[in-house]
């Protein structure tokens, strides 16, 4: 069952990624931030928890996820050093998911050429 609530979940964030971009003006770069920023809106309200423990990795392979851990990792830099753990609980929870998009982006730099 979990695997159908994946699919269902990640695929209902894809939808409405594929409908904002074709039907507004926004740029992928643009709904990118706009998922993020939804990631910690839910997380904020404890509904992301929920998408987690329902939808497992249909919610937190997507780009929203990464709005959820910057909040929560920011929280709980919070609660456990105050004003300067938001910024370090921050990096420490998404510094993975940093590092890894820098590094495959560097590896896939080596083998494909933009598009001019």
């Amino acid at each position: 069952m979990t695997f159908i609530w994946a699919f269902l979940i990640a695929g209902s964030f894809c939808l409405i990624g594929e409908l904002i971009l074709d039907n507004t003006k926004l740029t992928p770069g643009h709904i990118t931030s706009l998922f993020t920023v939804i990631g910690c809106i839910l997380a904020f309200f404890g509904l992301y928890d929920k998408l987690i423990d329902l939808a497992g990795g249909g919610a937190s392979t997507i780009i929203s996820n990464f709005g959820y851990l910057l909040y929560t990792g920011a929280y709980e830099g919070y609660l456990a050093n105050g004003i300067l753990g938001i910024f370090t609980g921050m990096l420490t929870k998404g510094g993975a998911a940093i590092v890894g998009s820098i590094v495959f982006a560097a590896i896939l730099t080596l083998f494909f050429n933009p598009k001019d």
